[in-house]
């Protein structure tokens, strides 16, 4: 019986070998070919030239020139947002599609390009690109391209270069305000540099006239990282220069002391806002909220909530996502679920994250139908699922045996306009080969992955093969590696060693962070 299912197994993985790819997304057919294919599918195919096309020797204009007669600005933005982590290809099929006659790219596509070059930490390409646009006023930089620009260097952890960016505006006929000011402040203090925030604001307030907002930014940075004694210090020096203060400074201040442990001292500070001429605001009662839900204090967190209703004052989605987060944690889903309907009654759309929290709770306690249920009341809802919402899902049918809902959730996401990513692919591919049985639909999936041109973790290809040789499958191994060597992503052919065990390779940290986090 064994030996029969071993070899159905391996005439399942040679009939591999002669596969013609169908994208699994795609509703074009071999017998009936649209002249214009619709937008996903050019969309899907272009997406597969740019990642089979990384290297600058590989002749990419080439391989586009079929594509040519299709392209619209529309296609082109699609392209480049689906190409986020192909940074060199993206900018040069951008720089093809510009030369097709009686095409112009729209502002959109430039500001995708701008941002997806400095996501991929690109920046000599991307000054190129600055530069060249300059000159060739093909295109007007304004503040916004260069706010981007300011992000791209904080991911990166480059605040001296962030800085050096923003005096860099006026090369090219940009000249700063306190908005652009404000934005790298923001942008500093969000990515926790705030000495360097510090050092760029003692700099500003001499050149510009810096706000409260300005102020208050840097309040909740030194907050943030838990300096209530340099948030006050800020604080004071606003009161010293004579700036009007307004509830967002206050807040800022008792953000900060709250994160700093002086909750009692911002209460006192909340108490006094009245006396000052500041009424408090939602935002003021969040940050309590916030603060006691971290100290595990539901029953307070919840005293405020209810003395923000008496008020008619509305929780923002942070803070119901917030209280959701930690009722979840305490095994409170009905009352998860009353702050979800609550959301909606005040006009506060719940999003993704409100939902994948709940869902995890779901997940974790093998739940099915109830997760099923919640997935259909996001889309009533107008919330798409994002890749945790299937992953988590994927994960849990797969673990209690319900593969059936793992198809059916599988082939509806195109319909939901989700493309399955590697993680995805590596939730069905790890999931189904620890089942007994299913090492067929392992191989389905990553044979999808491979024609799809999207390369697999190595540990996804390291299990693959161990559970292939461990039932004495070593051609269906040598077929997969064949296939895998055929591709024409070169990060696939690359893998290829691995799947024959030829490779000493190690997983790297971020694919070992992301597959755990699923």
């Amino acid at each position: 019986m064994a030996l029969s299912k071993t070899r159905a197994l391996q005439s399942m993985i040679r009939s591999f070998h002669n596969y013609k790819p169908i994208l699994r997304f795609s509703s074009l057919t071999h017998q009936q070919q649209p002249t214009f294919p619709p937008l996903p599918n050019l969309v899907n195919e272009i997406s597969r030239v740019l990642s089979d096309h990384r290297s600058p020797h590989h002749d990419l204009d080439h391989s586009l020139t079929t594509f040519s007669s299709h392209i619209s600005s529309q296609l082109v933005e699609q392209v480049l947002k689906r190409c986020k982590n192909l940074g060199f290809s993206a900018h040069r099929f951008f720089l093809w599609a510009a030369k097709i006659p009686g095409f112009q790219h729209s502002d959109t596509s430039y500001r995708i390009l701008v941002d997806l070059l400095g996501s991929n930490q690109q920046f000599a390409i991307l000054w190129d690109f600055l530069v060249e646009i300059r000159d060739s006023k093909q295109f007007e930089s304004n503040p916004e391209i260069f706010w981007l620009v300011f992000k791209a260097y904080c991911r990166a952890k480059l605040p001296g270069d962030a800085i050096r960016a923003f005096d860099r505006m006026v090369e090219f006929g940009i000249k700063p305000s306190v908005d652009d000011v404000d934005k790298l402040l923001f942008l500093l203090c969000k990515k926790k540099f705030v000495k360097h925030a510090q050092g760029f604001f003692d700099r500003a307030k001499h050149e510009f006239e810096l706000s409260a907002k300005s102020y208050s930014i840097l309040l909740r940075g030194w907050g943030d990282i838990g300096e209530a004694g340099q948030a006050r210090k800020v604080f004071d020096e606003m009161l010293q220069r004579g700036c009007s203060i307004d509830v967002l400074a206050y807040n800022s201040l008792l953000e900060a002391l709250c994160k700093g442990g002086c909750v009692d001292e911002a209460y006192k500070m909340f108490r006094e806002m009245g006396s000052n001429g500041i009424e408090p605001n939602a935002c003021s009662y969040s940050v309590f909220i916030r603060a006691y839900c971290k100290a595990n204090d539901i029953h307070a967190a919840f005293k405020v909530l209810d003395r923000m209703r008496k008020y008619n004052l509305v929780p923002n989605l942070f803070t119901y996502n917030y209280i959701i987060k930690k009722l979840c944690k305490n095994d409170k889903i009905d009352e998860a679920y009353q702050l979800l309907t609550e959301m909606i009654e005040r006009n506060i759309n719940p999003d993704t994250w409100s939902y994948n929290v709940i869902l995890a709770y779901h997940c974790e306690h093998s739940e099915v139908n109830r997760a099923l249920r919640l997935i259909s009341r996001m889309q009533k809802n107008d919330c798409l699922p994002d890749k945790h919402t299937y992953n988590m899902s994927l994960k849990l049918f797969i673990r209690i045996g319900r593969f059936d809902k793992a198809t059916e959730l599988w082939e509806s996401m195109a319909d939901r306009g989700f493309y399955p990513s590697v993680s995805t692919y590596a939730v069905m591919v790890h999931g189904l080969c620890k089942k007994r049985g299913k090492l067929e639909e392992a191989c389905k999936y990553f044979e999808m992955m491979v024609d799809e041109g999207i390369p697999p973790y190595f540990s996804t290809v390291e299990l693959l093969r161990n559970r292939l040789l461990r039932f004495g499958l070593s051609e269906s191994v040598e077929i997969l590696a064949n296939k895998m060597a055929r591709s024409t992503s070169c990060s696939i052919q690359e893998l290829e060693n691995a799947m024959r065990g030829k490779t000493t390779y190690r997983r790297i940290r971020s694919e070992e962070t992301e597959l755990e986090s699923e």
